[in-house]
């Protein structure tokens, strides 16, 4: 276990990933990991942030009461008591070059060799954030799965794809795709946001992530100046957010 802090006492607000971290990719919370949840709701703020969008990182956590920043913080949605729900409060929608994107991904590709592929070459969201898959949209699971399970090959070329995308935050993202945001936005900036907004020191704040490795969505907290818990199986954050309780 790594925490970066100096003094656990000054932390006021919790601030989470979800996949990796509090559950396996894409799956719900396990009782354990709920429970854990309760007991630091009750000593201080929580905050989710996310790469998804807030409404399917909420269904994800089965509602569990909790604000949260999606889409890198293009989107915050706060948790309404009354409504038992989640109230979008942001939600910005940048613009994206379709034309330019594509162009440069089909350089890429080329260049590396990322054909043939399947379904689209592109994946573009609405929030202006984009998808490179790798292995094309519509990849056999498996085949998707089986092409970087370690990220070593996406991590070799990490820097070109980057230095592509001047534009955009870009993260070695998933099995087999490359996640970019439009910049400045990444789980950093938008933490840094919301600490700003809520009158929240940095020394306050303890973040607890899975994805801190190079090109990870995480990375860029945990090379900042906010502790940061890191974790390499979920079933271990009880056991690692015990200093809190």
């Amino acid at each position: 276990m790594e925490i970066k802090y100096t003094d656990s006492s000054k932390i006021k607000l919790v601030a989470f990933d979800l996949d990796g971290t509090l559950t396996q990719h894409k799956t719900h919370l396990e009782p354990a990991t709920r429970q854990m949840l309760e007991k630091l709701s009750e000593k201080y703020k929580l905050l989710m942030i996310g790469a998804g969008n807030c409404r399917r990182i909420f269904d994800q956590l089965d509602h569990f009461p909790i604000d949260i920043i999606g889409n890198y913080g293009l989107q915050y949605a706060e948790y309404d008591k009354a409504l038992k729900d989640i109230v979008i409060r942001t939600e910005k929608v940048l613009p994206c070059d379709r034309k330019s994107v594509s162009e440069r991904v089909d350089r890429l590709r080329r260049k590396y060799s990322w054909k043939p592929y399947f379904g689209d070459s592109v994946e573009f969201h609405a929030s202006g954030a984009v998808t490179i898959p790798v292995l094309g949209t519509t990849a056999p699971i498996e085949q998707k799965l089986a092409y970087d399970p370690d990220r070593s090959k996406r991590r070799a070329i990490y820097p070109d794809v980057c230095a592509a995308f001047p534009e955009y935050t870009v993260f070695v993202g998933g099995s087999s795709s490359f996640d970019m945001v439009p910049a400045p936005y990444d789980k950093y900036f938008a933490l840094s946001a919301y600490a700003t907004e809520h009158g929240l020191p940095h020394d306050s704040i303890v973040y607890v992530g899975d994805d801190y490795g190079s090109g990870g969505n995480d990375e860029a907290v945990y090379v900042s100046d906010i502790a940061f818990v890191k974790v390499d199986n979920y079933r271990d954050t009880p056991a690692l957010l015990s200093f809190l309780l």
